[in-house]
């Protein structure tokens, strides 16, 4: 006999099913990013084409499955349609700041090399592996491609390969 599914796991997985909204060409959508990319081609990895701000209205031009092609003005290109929403954003939440210092703060601003305090420091307190490590790091990064990069997206089932 088959154990009945939890109702919360049910509910979960409706909700993961329309975590997009169903978005249609000529119909209107907001920007749920502090800064929406806006892609030449939808990619993951497509070039850029632009950004529009948070909370921003933009046109529906195209739909292509979880790719959006949307339109601000003279600004254009392909979103992801997890950074879009039917409905407009509450501007405030933006204002905190942590939003903002989150946006700013990215993998390569993390990895960037370190300073001479820091090394010094690190000398001092025999952490001398940490730099090993992130030279390492930003070594085996250059080797990454972008084929590399849409294999893990489609095993993983992320962005476009959802």
């Amino acid at each position: 006999m088959k154990k009945p599914i939890p109702r919360v796991l049910l509910l979960a997985g409706l909700c993961a099913v329309s975590a997009f909204a169903a978005f249609e060409a000529g119909t209107f959508a907001y920007t749920k990013r502090l800064e929406t990319k806006l892609l030449a081609e939808p990619k993951p990895l497509a070039e850029s084409a632009g950004t529009i701000a948070f909370a921003h209205k933009v046109k529906v031009e195209q739909v292509q499955g979880n790719w959006v092609r949307v339109s601000e003005g003279k600004a254009a290109g392909w979103v992801f349609a997890g950074n879009l929403t039917d409905t407009k954003p509450d501007e405030g939440s933006k204002l905190d700041g942590v939003a903002l210092m989150a946006s700013k703060t990215t993998a390569t601003a993390a990895a960037r090399p370190l300073d001479e305090a820091v090394v010094k420091y690190a000398e001092q307190r025999n952490l001398n592996d940490a730099r090993a490590d992130l030279e390492w790091m930003q070594q085996a990064g250059t080797e990454i491609t972008t084929e590399d990069v849409d294999q893990f997206l489609q095993e993983q089932k992320k962005g476009e390969f959802q």
